[in-house]
Parts: structure tokens; C-alpha cells; sequence
């Protein structure tokens, strides 16, 4: 667990830490800082194109040598990236580094779940989910400390030799697990065929939107609202971060007791917390508060997760990995609709109002599959097959 976990960890870390190094990227490849954003958003595509082509065509292989492949993968990506030499290069090199994304936490998550005691497999995808929450707490200060003191292209090989790190782990300490008899990519093409996957793909990527529509903007908003100064900025940001961590750990507690009402709980619980900074984020202390509140809305993560893998058969390894194809989706969606809100001249906290209708709409999805599951009753995988190493 602890070698996935150090894997999410880079994963996150390399995700995250481009967000604060922007102006040193574009004063260095000459171009201007939103055209320096680029590279963000050619990483997501890279995650959404990369979870489901690397999901098919690795159906057959061993999980341990797929998770080491897509770390190795990853690494190269960043060292590539780090040697970038200019604006098309770092775009297409970012693209390459994000398509082991979505398709390595589903393999994680997947044999976590499979190496789990009976009743404690959102525990195991929590515990390795924690690499990732954790890498917003610790991994992008440091690299982003480290990338303005030596450049953002020394953030980019730190990430890179977390990287060979979590491979080298995975090698040495993780069974060698195979894949599921008769794993071909057309049975993991089924994923597609499937209602009740759509459904839950749905939830993560209009649910969590809500999420993203207030963190992608938390920074101008508590500045020019709440009256944050500037030095205020990093604890704000740690204070999410230590509400992700907080929030994965609870929810993956929660989803082993009683899943479906964890993701419904979660999506009210979103609902609250975000319509409340509205009105908190007028203040320093009541807004801070209430973003780490905001931050604990990624316990949903394990839930969805798990449930994904409950509703997939045997296409597992797909409907895992498209959970954080949907992940980016929600990212995408939430920080557009965000700015839209701002931009309309509704204000910095109308990015509250935002993220509430979409945790609503996401409560909606969430209705729409129990309904389904009520008038057509399937069969439910209740995990993959634990494997004793």
C-alpha cells in the first residue's frame, strides 16, 4: 500500500505543481502566462485519452508489471518534460505524462481492493488514494519551492525520481498478480455497455465539479473578499489540502459501512459546505474554515471508486480507470463554469453558487441510478477476487 501510495503521490504532485510555477514557465519558453495554462489542460487531456486507450490495450497484462510500466512511463514523461525546449514540445510532452494517470489509480485502486481483509476495500483505495491528497499538502510546496529556486524545470525531475521510487517499490514489494482469466480488451470494452457506470461516471464528473468551480478561483477570492494578504495565501491552500486528507480518510471509512449512502450523504454534505462560503468567504477565519470543509467533499472519492468496481463485471480495469477520466472532466467543468459566473459580473463568491448547483445536479445523477437499480436489478460484483500474495 505504501508503494502505490508513493506512486499517487508523484502522480499529484506532477499534476498539481505546474499551477504554481506559470510565470517562471512562460517567462522561460516565451510565451505569455495563459498560454503557459496550456500545458495544464494538456495534461487533463492527456488523463481522459490515456484511461481508457491504456485500460484497453494492457487488459492482458500482470497488474504489478502494468503499475510499473505506467509509473516508469510517468517518470519519463516528467524528465521529458523537464528538457522541454519550448512551448509545442512541453504541451505534447505534458500530454504524454498525463495518459498513465487515470489508468495507474484504477489498476491501484484495483489491487488495494483485491489485497484488502474482507470489508475494508475503500480502506485499501483510500490508503492509496492518501498519496494523492497528501501530494497537495506536501509534494506541490515543495516542488513549487524547489521550481522557484532552481527553475520549474527542477520540479519536474523531483516528480520524475518520486516516480522511479514508487516503481521501484511496486517491483519489490508488490505480489505478482495476474490478470483475471480470460482479460481481453474487448471484455474490457464492455465497461461501455454498462448504465449503471455511465451513471457514476456522471456523478463524479458533474458532482465534484463543485469542488473545482471554488479552488480554482480561492486565491483571488480570499484576497479581494475576505481581505487575505498575499503571505495568508499558502496556509489557505494547506488548509484544503488537510481537508482532502481529512475527507479521503473519513470517507473511505464510511464508504466499507454503507456505500450508496456515502456518496448521497457526501453530494448533500457538498451542497451545504459550498453554499456556505457564499456567505463565509466575506470573512478571513470563517472563509479559511470553510474551505477546509470544502476540501473534505473528496471523501466521495473512495466511494465512487469502489463503486465503479461493483458495477463494472469484468471490464474492471476500464470503469476504474475512467473514474479519474470523469475526475478531470469535473475539473474542467468546475473552473469554466466558475469563471463564466465571474466573468458575467456576478462576483468571486458566485463561484459558491456554481459549485452547489453542480454537487445538486450530481445528487440528481445519484437518484437517477437508484431509480434504474430499482426497476432493473443486476448483479452486483461485490470486488475483485481477494488474491493472498
Amino acid at each position: 500500500m505504501l508503494a502505490l501510495g508513493i506512486g499517487a503521490f508523484a502522480i499529484g504532485t506532477g499534476e498539481f505543481v505546474i499551477m504554481g510555477l506559470l510565470p517562471e514557465v512562460a517567462a522561460d519558453i516565451g510565451v505569455t502566462i495563459p498560454q503557459a495554462g496550456h500545458v495544464i489542460s494538456a495534461y487533463a487531456l492527456g488523463v481522459v485519452i490515456g484511461a481508457p486507450v491504456l485500460a484497453v490495450a494492457a487488459a492482458t497484462w500482470g497488474r504489478r508489471t502494468l503499475l510499473v510500466a505506467l509509473m516508469l512511463a510517468f517518470a519519463f514523461g516528467n524528465f521529458a518534460s523537464a528538457a522541454a525546449p519550448g512551448y509545442a514540445s512541453l504541451n505534447l510532452l505534458r500530454f504524454m505524462a498525463g495518459m498513465p494517470h487515470g489508468t495507474y489509480f484504477g489498476v491501484a485502486a484495483l489491487v488495494a481492493a483485491a489485497l484488502a481483509a474482507p470489508g475494508q476495500r475503500a480502506r485499501a483505495i483510500g490508503l492509496v488514494m492518501t498519496g494523492l491528497t497528501l501530494a497537495t499538502l506536501l509534494g506541490v510546496p515543495l516542488a513549487a519551492w524547489l521550481g522557484q529556486h532552481f527553475g520549474w524545470r527542477a520540479a519536474f525531475v523531483l516528480v520524475g525520481a518520486i516516480a522511479l521510487l514508487a516503481a521501484g517499490l511496486i517491483q519489490h514489494t508488490l505480489p505478482a498478480l495476474p490478470a483475471p482469466a480470460g482479460a481481453s480488451p474487448l471484455r474490457e470494452l464492455g465497461a461501455l455497455r454498462n448504465k449503471q457506470v455511465w451513471l457514476t461516471l456522471g456523478i463524479s464528473a458533474i458532482g465534484f465539479g463543485g469542488l473545482f468551480s471554488v479552488f480554482s478561483y480561492v486565491k483571488p477570492t480570499m484576497i479581494e473578499v475576505a481581505g487575505l494578504p498575499l503571505a495568508g495565501v499558502p496556509v489557505v491552500l494547506a488548509l484544503f489540502g488537510l481537508g482532502m486528507v481529512v475527507g479521503n480518510v473519513l470517507g473511505s471509512r464510511l464508504a466499507d459501512r454503507a456505500l450508496m449512502p456515502t456518496v448521497g450523504g457526501m453530494l448533500v454534505w457538498s451542497i451545504v459546505v459550498l453554499l456556505a462560503y457564499v456567505f463565509t468567504a466575506q470573512s478571513v477565519v470563517l472563509g479559511s474554515i470553510n474551505i477546509f470543509l470544502i476540501g473534505t467533499t473528496v471523501a466521495i472519492g473512495p466511494a465512487l471508486q469502489l463503486r465503479l468496481m461493483d458495477v463494472a463485471g469484468e471490464a474492471q480495469v476500464m470503469a476504474a480507470a475512467l473514474n479519474h477520466s470523469a475526475f478531470n472532466v469535473a475539473n474542467a467543468l468546475g473552473a469554466w463554469l466558475g469563471g463564466l459566473a465571474i466573468a458575467a459580473g456576478l462576483g468571486w463568491t458566485a463561484t459558491g453558487w456554481v459549485g452547489a448547483l453542480l454537487a445538486l445536479a450530481g445528487l440528481g445523477v445519484f437518484a437517477w441510478a437508484l431509480a434504474d437499480m430499482r426497476q432493473r436489478p443486476m448483479a452486483v460484483r461485490k470486488g475483485p477476487v481477494r488474491v493472498t500474495p
